[in-house]
């Protein structure tokens, strides 16, 4: 979002293949690298079953979005959508929400953060390691597009061998190639894979869509194509890779060590690393952990800082915020985010406690309604068959299964109350507009038609 930026957005520059590589960027982070641990503690190795169902759930929610996208690329993505399918108050509901829900995850990835770097310095407040790497995160989008794109392609690079020396090292131990590891034999039974039955894997499930999160700023970032219409290409070959890295990753961590050893403000990976005897790499493997959490958190500032210029654009936001300044950057809403950030880190500050579980909880609840708002939307814009309306309603059933599962534990039930006070609020003001200034709009716009084609000379 720099100086070129316009030049930049609709230049079309990017190849399906670097889209596919962002994408992994803005996915892989903290919500699979922290968060998988909360979902495990929930459901033991069940939770892999969850990694599937979501995976599947995503794929429909993305393979919607790339569908609408490759038929009408538009900056607004998934918020210009649902304009186009429901009017106007659907728009600015679903970019709000959004722009809610990224503004949580980001609460939730400088909480992570912090989590990580106190592995080194456990003294230091977390306020601090908070404020560095938002202050970071913003000069990388300050920066604009061209930097956003080259360190996030580098941090997605690193991201993706860190996983791959995490399997390595897991798989050595497991073989016993190198010593270290409680358990070397994945579970078996059913009481070894369902150690808190059912509804421990109900629980789990939003945690498992939660490490997905991060397809819709592919999306976002897809109308940048050269070929638009590869933008389902990109989508298709990045879920596969993260299916297949989550599944595995997270098999070995439950079959090294005893999932009940796993505590929620400790990355499940490094945790399973502290068996092997080789002591240099859980320190390797947690700074590879901040690097890919601080990837995806400046994936969200761009998200929520796009989504913001987009809102202001369309008049959903106060048209500020779509002003340049300081070689055509987006400086207001930029400053807005920042400010959001500022927040994030008071939270943070203020309750210490268990808020990683909260925040995160309530920003994948929210992530989620917009989620079942793109497949709701592209029943009404695409042609679908019939096994196309069967996807969509499996996706539909999925995700209503995630945001249910909230209510059934309670370290995920404040997330859930949360989420509909955001939601609430959103809902309130949108309708406060509907039924009030843009009604008058609407009303006055018809009016001066009418006054002018009354002030028309007749032709006859």
């Amino acid at each position: 979002m720099g100086g070129r930026q316009e030049k930049e957005q609709s230049g079309g520059n990017l190849k399906w293949w670097q889209l596919s590589l962002l994408g992994v960027a803005s996915t892989i982070g903290t919500g699979y690298f922290l968060g998988s641990g909360i979902g495990i503690t929930m459901a033991g190795p069940s939770i892999l079953i969850a990694f599937v169902l979501a995976a599947l759930g995503t794929y429909n929610v993305f393979e919607a979005l790339a569908r609408m996208t490759a038929k009408r690329p538009e900056k607004g993505s998934f918020r210009s959508y649902a304009k186009q399918a429901f009017g106007r108050w659907a728009g600015f509901s679903s970019g709000w929400v959004y722009w809610s829900s990224e503004l949580l995850i980001m609460g939730s990835q400088l909480t992570a953060l912090s989590l990580f770097s106190r592995f080194w310095f456990p003294g230091v407040p977390m306020w601090v390691f908070a404020t560095g790497y938002a202050l970071l995160g913003l000069l990388v989008i300050f920066i604009g597009n061209k930097g956003f794109d080259s360190v996030e392609n580098v941090l997605s690079v690193i991201k993706i061998a860190a996983i791959l020396m995490f399997l390595g090292i897991a798989g050595a131990a497991l073989f016993g190639w190198i010593p270290g590891g409680e358990a070397r034999a994945f579970p078996r039974t059913m009481g070894q894979i369902f150690p808190t039955g059912a509804m421990g894997l109900w629980a789990g499930l939003i945690f498992a869509f939660y490490a997905f999160g991060g397809i819709e700023v592919m999306g976002m970032m897809a109308f940048r194509l050269k070929k638009p219409e590869e933008a389902p290409k990109a989508g298709k070959i990045m879920l596969l890779l993260l299916t297949v890295v989550y599944v595995l990753s997270i098999g070995l961590v439950v079959t090294l060590i005893s999932w009940k050893s796993i505590v929620p403000k400790k990355s499940p990976f490094i945790t399973a690393l502290d068996g092997v005897h080789m002591p240099f790499i859980p320190h390797l493997f947690n700074a590879v952990l901040i690097i890919a959490g601080f990837s995806t958190m400046v994936a969200s500032l761009y998200a929520v800082t796009m989504m913001l210029v987009t809102l202001a654009e369309d008049k959903d936001a106060p048209p500020l915020f779509a002003k340049k300044a300081l070689k055509k950057r987006p400086m207001y809403a930029i400053g807005l985010t920042a400010a959001g950030l500022a927040a994030s880190i008071i939270l943070s500050l203020a309750m210490p406690g268990r808020i990683y579980e909260y925040i995160t909880t309530a920003a994948g609840l929210l992530l989620l309604y917009n989620w079942l708002f793109i497949l709701l939307t592209s029943g009404k814009l695409l042609e679908l068959s019939v096994f196309g309306q069967v996807k969509r309603y499996a996706g539909m059933v999925l995700i209503l299964l995630a945001v249910s599962g909230t209510l059934t534990h309670g370290t995920s039930r404040p997330g859930f109350w949360g989420s509909l006070a955001f939601i609430g609020v959103i809902g309130g003001v949108t309708l406060i507009l509907q039924f009030g200034v843009w009604k008058k709009r609407k009303l006055g716009a018809k009016r001066r038609r009418k006054a002018v084609l009354i002030r028309r000379p007749r032709l006859d």
